[in-house]
């Protein structure tokens, strides 16, 4: 249920309709936009009369939200979300660029590529401590090794830094990590949404392999029933049938994600494509629909990468695409 109240509603009339309505037992999420102020109740609304709170003289309307989730909602919060990660800032027509290798491998590799993507124009460095590999035989991360060097590189460079977590034991070592990255095989891992859902930091998830809108959303409101409302929504792709490419880049997301809620969603080609020629110009598509930022692996030597490096861009590469993305932008946003 969400209940709007009228413009120029006094804040002691206002505090007095949240104080009653906790009373009711439920959750109050209030959104202060520039015309009117949303209230989003959150749980058993049944105890709340809703024809009494319509016809309260500051209230303009009164209506039910039967979508599953409801801090997440648009509805509840018609104004879009901006996400504040150090000086960047991503949602609301904020632009964000994130780049960098799949894997930390070494010090050289992570400061090199970090001050090649900065002079690009990126302004997150993205990089796997932890990995998630299908085999065992795998190369899986440095580790707490791999976040020491990331932080070198943020040193050096100042870019924020984002890596993924894989289990809720580990995320003592990403306390100094500027965005944690939930991943597609975690996005449904509901212990470490929770726990993260307790943090006030940044967190980047992504849509799990064969996972409905539904239910990103709803592992999006996982983290915010918890009390975190930065989150930024990522577009990887989903597994089809098709067998040319990693994944399928589902691009359809991204405008129906901006009007089912406010919270920013950004595009990964990298992995929804698995084939660096591709990524070029599925980013640029994906920048055409909308999305608030793109997630790029670069890798400076991708023949000998650790980890994914069919998928990763050449610095150059890298370049060339951020001249485009540029070019895409201005056209978009006219």
């Amino acid at each position: 249920m969400i209940v709007i109240l009228k413009h120029g509603t006094k804040e002691d009339k206002k505090e007095q309709l949240i104080s009653w309505l906790k009373s009711q037992g439920v959750d109050i999420h209030i959104s202060v936009g520039s015309y009117q102020t949303v209230l989003g109740l959150v749980g058993d609304t049944s105890q709340v009369d809703k024809d009494l709170v319509a016809s309260l003289d500051i209230v303009d309307s009164v209506k039910t939200v039967s979508d599953p989730f409801k801090c997440c909602n648009r509805k509840f919060h018609p104004d879009d979300t901006i996400v504040t990660v150090g000086d960047v800032k991503v949602g609301g027509g904020n632009f964000c660029m994130i780049a960098g290798p799949c894997s930390v491998e070494n010090e050289e590799q992570i400061v090199g590529i970090a001050k090649a993507v900065k002079a690009s124009g990126a302004n997150m460095l993205r990089g796997g401590a932890f990995k998630p590999r299908t085999s065992p035989y795998d190369f899986q991360g440095l580790k707490a090794t791999g976040i020491e060097l990331l932080k070198i590189a943020r040193q050096e460079t100042g870019l924020p830094i984002v890596t993924e977590v894989m289990g809720v034991n580990d995320l003592p070592l990403f306390e100094d990590v500027d965005v944690i990255q939930i991943g597609a095989r975690n996005m449904q891992n509901f212990d470490l949404l929770r726990e993260v859902g307790k943090l006030r930091k940044p967190i980047l998830l992504k849509r799990g392999l064969a996972s409905t809108i539904k239910e990103l959303l709803m592992s999006a409101e996982y983290i915010m029933a918890g009390g975190n409302e930065q989150i930024i929504l990522c577009e990887r792709g989903i597994r089809t049938f098709d067998d040319y490419t990693r994944n399928t880049l589902d691009l359809a997301v991204v405008p129906l994600l901006h009007e089912l809620s406010h919270l920013p969603v950004i595009v990964d080609p990298s992995h929804a494509t698995g084939v660096a020629r591709l990524v070029r110009p599925m980013a640029l598509a994906g920048v055409a629909a909308g999305c608030d930022g793109l997630i790029i692996e670069v890798h400076n030597d991708p023949m000998h990468a650790l980890c994914d490096g069919a998928q990763s861009l050449r610095p150059e590469e890298y370049d060339s695409l951020c001249r485009a993305v540029n070019g895409i932008r201005e056209v978009v946003t006219k």
